[in-house]
């Protein structure tokens, strides 16, 4: 019987779970180590007072990347992510009127209805703005967020330089929005999905407003039991597999010998492997994990404490006492009256006057997330990460952003009451993220995708100076956001089995 080799994966997260069940898939004897007692990462589940939290990602787009994971292994993704389409996507509040408030959908004819609402001319412009940014969608799928650059010639030549162009990454998102749709409302609801991947559309590249062409396009989804299903069915699939896991085992380092990854150190033992795969995030990985310095490259503590990181969250997750039919949608965005100020703010690391927020009632669809008769609340509030950030979170923090919230919630019919039919409270706040999660500081989404940090600029999941060692998650190429973080899985096993075997597998075409 042939030996198979063995892959240690450093983390349960999304993309160590994905890198996992691909390299098992693919015939290697795969362990992860995972310092928490369940997998998810990110993609945690917050349990408490018979309520059930989905801790961090809430969204799910791009079912088809979610569900590629499964039928790669020969298994029906129904049986182990039953989904289902939103309509509408979402609602979106602007203020306390009727007509403050908008229902999102991805049905092109009730989505024209809301558009020529507010006006036939930004109807217009905002077709034209969904061809535009198709066009760059296209040449970004097929030629930047599916494929590695191991080497600059990846992407200093000719024809991928001319790819480069069409992506006309110079521009910010809400100005490009702005060429083509001029009311501010408008603007806004097609622009701020670029806080998903923890950048502002005031500053973030325009390439990023594919996130909302994607939701318009292609749809949002449920998974019943939430996003934490997504984690525990691949953990399921990776044991189905033959593969195992090892829960509260944090790994203190990577073992390294004349820049050669030989394995694991756990509990102050070492555990020896052929290669090692690790999703813990980058930024932290490298000044905690990788402590040999010429295996480090350019990627030394004083490099990534330079370099520009994502906004992070300040998260409530609140059980209810009743149902909240008055909200339509599982999914809500309210908006501050000056959202750029706010956003600005944000990456300035100012306290926020008027936070803009997202609500998600995953109870509404699926009951069983919250006691009968209740709904759980989760809240999500983009704020400064902590190295920008001017202010320091303690309980004061808390009660200031938490009052701040209500304030605003009050104005939305239904909600009136809101603050005290609170039953059961609990936060995520950014030192939280850091050291529950090893998010570097406490940035939920990573590496900020500016353009210096972005495809060839981007940790690449191959490491540079140190062999059998490979890298995944948020703060990798090509990013943040669950689907581009499970490309980053594919792409990191893709290198890993290159090395090992020298054959490539097929890339995700994306076409169905």
């Amino acid at each position: 019987m042939v030996n198979k080799k063995k892959v240690i994966v450093v983390g349960a997260g999304v993309a160590g779970l994905a890198s996992a069940i691909r390299l098992q898939h693919a015939g290697y004897q795969v362990e992860i180590f995972e310092k928490e007692s369940m997998p998810g990462g990110k993609m945690h589940r917050i349990e408490k007072d018979g309520y059930k939290f989905d801790l961090g990602p809430s969204i799910v787009m791009m079912p088809e990347l979610y569900q590629e994971i499964f039928e790669l292994a020969g298994r029906d993704p129904d049986d182990y992510i039953p989904m289902a389409k939103l309509d509408p996507m979402y609602s979106v509040f602007f203020g306390s009127e009727p007509e403050d408030a908008y229902e999102i959908s991805s049905d092109l004819v009730d989505l024209m209805k809301t558009l020529e609402d507010i006006s036939d001319k930004d109807a217009e412009g905002f077709l034209k703005y969904l061809q535009k940014i198709y066009e760059r969608f296209i040449v970004a799928k097929n030629h930047f967020i599916q494929r590695p650059f191991r080497h600059a010639s990846d992407f200093y030549n000719p024809f991928m330089i001319r790819q480069a162009l069409k992506l006309k990454t110079f521009d910010n998102a809400d100005h490009f929005i702005g060429k083509y749709v001029k009311n501010e409302r408008l603007k806004q609801m097609i622009s701020f999905q670029t806080l998903y991947i923890g950048v502002s559309p005031y500053n973030g590249p325009s390439l990023y407003t594919i996130i909302p062409m994607i939701e318009l396009l292609y749809g949002v989804w449920f998974i019943k039991g939430g996003m934490y299903t997504m984690a525990q069915s691949m953990e399921r699939l990776f044991l189905e597999l033959g593969g195992n896991v090892h829960y509260n085992a944090s790994v203190q380092e990577i073992l390294i010998e004349n820049q050669k990854a030989l394995g694991i150190k756990v509990n102050d033992k070492n555990i020896c492997s052929d290669y090692v795969l690790c999703n813990a995030d980058f930024p932290y990985a490298m000044k905690n994990l990788v402590k040999d310095t010429k295996s480090k490259g350019k990627y030394t503590d004083k490099k990534i404490d330079s370099m520009k990181y994502s906004c992070s969250c300040f998260i409530m997750y609140l059980g209810m006492d009743r149902k909240y039919e008055s909200l339509k949608t599982i999914h809500n965005f309210v908006f501050s009256e000056g959202l750029e100020k706010n956003l600005t703010d944000i990456f300035d690391g100012r306290i926020l006057d008027d936070p803009s927020f997202y609500v998600y009632l995953g109870s509404k669809l699926d009951p069983s997330l919250a006691p009968e008769g209740k709904d759980g609340i989760y809240i999500l509030v983009p704020v400064s990460d902590l190295s920008t950030s001017e202010y320091e979170w303690n309980d004061e923090t808390i009660s200031y952003y938490r009052s701040k919230v209500f304030e605003s919630l009050k104005k939305v019919e239904g909600l009136e009451n809101i603050e005290n039919e609170i039953v059961s409270e609990s936060y995520m706040t950014p030192p939280d993220f850091e050291s529950k999660l090893h998010a570097y500081n406490g940035a939920c989404f990573g590496l900020r995708p500016n353009l210096a940090q972005s495809n060839h600029l981007r940790p690449q999941s191959k490491a540079k100076k140190c062999e059998n060692l490979y890298f995944t998650g948020s703060s990798t190429h090509p990013g943040a956001g669950v689907p581009i973080v499970l490309l980053s899985a594919k792409i990191a096993t893709e290198e890993l089995i290159l090395d090992d075997r020298g054959s490539k597998q097929t890339i995700y075409s994306g076409n169905n």
